[in-house]
């Protein structure tokens, strides 16, 4: 009989997970075609870069190449390539289509549904509770959006998820800390790390788990732990070293240097600073309730986490330290890269202690001594919510999914028109266009670029300097002074395209050089362009960026 049940508990818990994982895929399929120009994308045009990189240069994983900065090779410091890699991959079969990318994103977070509602059945077992945190995971709308984004976050989200789930697990259970069982859920870590070093913050729930297995009487042994806790740290480390070691980009060690460490210096030694960096967290948590969990499910993880120390769970101080260190986080990166996305680590949490905090309602409910009419309308609570929560999270991440067609459009015909080899500068700042040209080359601010750096890309190759953000490119008068010396492809162009070939050099174009500069000493260099018809700003112009 016993045997029975536990069949018929394992047969519908199946069919539960299995439908809330065709309502994730049904939302997640949404805007799947669309071109990488929907939200974020610069990141989607970056990681698809490297993934085209891969199976066009060269189809090695420790060597990843961007587009901008002139020709090949472009390497960048930047996470292993997990999603480009296997986009590549697939590439390498069946030819670049960017869809595998976003298809590959899908499986990862398809997973993370899965492996966010085992991980809240084992942890406050109850398979009610897992089920609802499976379905909230599902519906998120920073679940939904970005779990269709040509991005590494929601590959790196499903490893850490996995990874805490496995380790908890692991040092909870297993009373020996076994070689075999040590080295998987090692690997599934230091995957988590290399995914994207945010990641590292597992570490946190890592420590608390352990704690957790000291207080529950069981051996700690120092040898396995160490493994556990150091071995990913030091593959994340000896990874990076490698590819910075040739990466002419540094972003991830860049921007920690450059822009993450000196503003949490300053919130420690400056007052000011410090009630700076605490508005910029409160701002950024209502971008994590805005459209990352949506507004009523901010709500309730927040609400769940009040609850918590009243709802039976197997390790609360692991759902504590990774809040804690989230949170950490937000709080010294975030508030500087001001990215949504940057929060994805919180919304398997969030669907985790909501989900443990709604079996807890429900199970209270139906035991609470009450009449049947009661107890029924209080547990319709339930449904609702989900169904709100839901809708919210379509709502909220519906923006996310225009893009600009003109751009596309335009980006595309480049694609076709120019010399396949030939090097651009294009004058918007961002690959994400520069990818759907498909030229190596320089993506630069056209109001800072300047005449030399110009000078200094024709000598390096660049045969066409392609005017996307045009208005802004005739409101930087020294540069576009300087580009009168070329002929444009079709002046009538909506992106004019200036051929930057010395041998095709316009006559009389150093004459004109030394008129306006002539004018600029004297002030008088807008009035000089305005009187040869050149750089003045188009009324009709729209920058479709």
């Amino acid at each position: 009989m016993t045997d029975q049940r536990s069949s018929q508990s394992s047969l519908y818990w199946g069919i539960a997970v299995t439908v809330i994982l065709l309502i994730g895929l049904a939302l997640r399929l949404k805007g799947i075609h669309n071109p990488l120009l929907d939200h974020p994308a610069w990141r989607q045009g970056d990681t698809a870069s490297i993934a085209r990189n891969f199976a066009r240069l060269q189809f090695n994983v420790m060597y990843p190449q961007t587009m901008y900065n002139g020709p090949p090779p472009n390497y960048v410091e930047l996470e292993l390539q997990i999603v480009p890699f296997l986009a590549a991959t697939l590439y390498k079969v069946f030819g670049v289509h960017e869809v595998f990318g976003r298809l590959i994103s899908i499986v990862f977070s398809l997973a993370t549904i899965v492996t966010v509602g085992y991980f809240g059945r084992w942890l406050f077992s109850s398979a009610l509770a897992g089920g609802l945190a499976a379905f909230l995971y599902a519906a998120y709308p920073g679940s939904v959006y970005y779990g269709r984004t040509f991005t590494p976050d929601t590959a790196m989200v499903f490893f850490l998820t996995a990874a805490l789930y496995a380790v908890t697990r692991f040092l909870l259970e297993d009373e020996r800390m076994a070689p075999r069982p040590l080295a998987r859920v090692t690997a599934l870590l230091t995957f988590a790390y290399l995914a994207k070093p945010v990641a590292v913050l597992g570490i946190v729930p890592v420590v608390a788990a352990a704690w957790e297995r000291l207080r529950a009487g069981l051996t700690l042994r120092a040898s396995a732990f160490a493994v556990l806790a150091f071995v990913p740290l030091l593959v994340l480390w000896l990874y990076d070293r490698r590819v910075a070691s040739y990466a002419e980009w540094h972003w991830a060690s860049g921007i920690t240097t450059l822009h993450v460490l000196p503003a949490f210096r300053d919130a420690l030694t400056s007052a000011s600073a410090f009630g700076a960096k605490l508005n910029a967290f409160a701002l950024v948590l209502g971008m994590f309730r805005a459209t990352m969990a949506g507004p009523v499910a901010a709500l309730l993880a927040l609400a769940s986490f009040v609850a918590l120390p009243w709802v039976p769970a197997r390790a609360k101080s692991v759902l504590w330290a990774w809040l804690a260190a989230a949170l950490m986080y937000v709080y010294v990166v975030v508030t500087v890269e001001r990215v949504d996305y940057y929060m994805y680590p919180l919304l398997p949490l969030c669907a985790l202690v909501t989900g443990g905090a709604g079996a807890r309602f429900v199970q209270s409910i139906w035991g609470a001594d009450v009449a049947k009419p009661a107890r029924f309308a209080l547990l319709a609570a339930v449904p609702i919510l989900a169904a709100i929560v839901f809708w919210q999270g379509v709502a909220a991440a519906a923006p996310y999914y225009r893009y600009p067609k003109p751009a596309y459009r335009n980006a595309v015909a480049l694609a076709h028109d120019l010399d396949p080899n030939a090097l651009v500068v294009i004058g918007h700042y961002g690959p994400d266009v520069q990818y759907y040209i498909d030229r190596f080359g320089w993506e630069e601010d056209p109001a800072l670029w300047t005449p030399f750096d110009e000078e200094s890309a024709i000598r390096k190759g660049s045969r066409f300097f392609i005017s996307i953000e045009d208005n802004r490119l005739r409101r930087n008068l020294d540069l576009c002074a300087w580009l009168q010396r070329f002929p444009l492809r079709n002046p009538n162009a909506e992106w004019p395209v200036y051929e930057t070939d010395p041998a095709k050099m316009l006559p009389g174009a150093n004459a004109f050089w030394r008129a306006f500069r002539r004018a600029e000493i004297a002030g008088t260099q807008r009035a000089f362009l305005d009187a040869h018809r050149a750089c003045t700003l188009r009324a009709d112009h729209v920058e479709h960026v």
